[in-house]
């Protein structure tokens, strides 16, 4: 009896096929600018390095938004639409993480060194990081161009990229990983970095792209209410993003490695997360001035007393409280979207988009 089809697994490699398809197009559009082949397999190899090897959980975001706003299972032409703004989100993603290790000057990435640190690459690598945001417009262009909500597609991609970038700005002068300044630090600013450089593009965006390619207008009457989606479904996704960026915090800080895959390196590295800005917040003078000496060194002793303040003051418990009053105010914004008949193509915003992102982080624990 052959082992069940893991439906996950399934739907990723179906997902993947899309990306090799762009990936070749992309490359012998290289070709037709006349680029010398050594250009051409310089790209290619930036293409293979550094789109596809993460979760792809925002790609396949896009996909499962469009089938549950269509109430029915998509096309072929549909799916390699729906997949195809999907890998434009990890393309973006790449670009994102290519500059961004450059600027934080890190090891690894996703297991293996960061594309910079390839022999031969270096600073190439910025121009490169360039060519991967270049290709969504090339793919947007070429794929959506005759579509009514190709505008849309254009302005979703350019205000979310420079949203990044502002949260980009201010966690990078908030806390620079060589000078420690707490008094920098604030539960704000951890919300405006998080909600900027992360939900942005982790969670509104791929909503936003299935929306447009639904049709999804921007107001509509439902059930005798006045609907405007794109600013309800930026209501619950902007918080729904915190709380996964917060939960990270968290796990790095009370995670294990067998649990997250990595050692926790938040406080070593000086990170703004959300454990040491409720320890600033609750912290009295001996634990402030603990926190003041010891946060943000590569010290194994000055981290761990570090932990030991965040034991103190109960930041499992407060953590845990959070959560669940987290989970109660998004649960509240979905259940306010007036839901339209099961089964109907109708370009209605519908609650399942969010309870599907909500059910998948919720009490995570990797």
């Amino acid at each position: 009896m052959s082992a069940p089809v893991d439906v996950k697994q399934q739907k990723r490699a179906k997902f993947q096929q899309v990306f090799n398809t762009i990936r070749d197009e992309l490359v012998e559009h290289m070709k037709s600018e006349n680029m010398a082949q050594d250009a051409v397999d310089w790209y290619k190899r930036n293409l293979d390095y550094n789109v596809p090897g993460g979760k792809l959980n925002r790609g396949m975001s896009v996909v499962d938004s469009v089938e549950i706003l269509r109430g029915r299972s998509l096309s072929d032409d549909e799916y390699f639409k729906a997949a195809l703004l999907g890998w434009c989100i990890e393309f973006l993603q790449a670009f994102f993480l290519v500059s961004d290790d450059i600027m934080d000057a890190s090891i690894t990435r996703r297991s293996q060194p960061c594309y910079y640190r390839l022999d031969g690459v270096g600073n190439i690598a910025i121009n490169d990081s360039f060519m991967l945001e270049g290709a969504i417009y090339h793919l947007l262009q070429k794929y959506f161009r005759s579509e009514p909500y190709y505008v849309h597609l254009l302005e979703s991609f350019h205000e979310t990229t420079y949203r990044t970038e502002m949260g980009q700005l201010v966690d990078l002068i908030t806390a620079p990983e060589d000078h420690v300044d707490l008094t920098k630090f604030s539960i704000k600013k951890h919300a405006f970095i998080v909600q900027y450089k992360t939900a942005y593009y982790s969670f509104y965006l791929s909503v936003a792209l299935a929306m447009r390619m639904c049709g999804v207008p921007e107001s509509y009457t439902l059930n005798g209410r006045t609907v405007e989606p794109y600013k309800a479904a930026l209501s619950i996704l902007l918080p729904l993003g915190e709380y996964f960026q917060i939960q990270d915090d968290f796990l790095d800080y009370h995670g294990t490695p067998e649990q997250i895959g990595k050692i926790g390196t938040d406080i070593v590295d000086n990170k703004c997360s959300w454990c040491i800005n409720i320890a600033l917040s609750v912290a009295n003078t001996d634990q402030r001035k603990i926190l003041d000496e010891c946060y943000g060194r590569k010290d194994a002793e000055k981290e761990a007393k570090v932990k030991a303040v965040y034991e103190e003051i109960g930041l499992p418990a407060r953590y845990f409280a959070y959560e669940e009053e987290a989970y109660q105010r998004i649960t509240t914004l979905i259940n306010d979207i007036p839901e339209p008949e099961p089964g109907t193509d109708n370009g209605y915003l519908r609650r399942e988009v969010f309870t599907s992102f909500l059910n998948k982080i919720y009490k995570r624990t990797k």
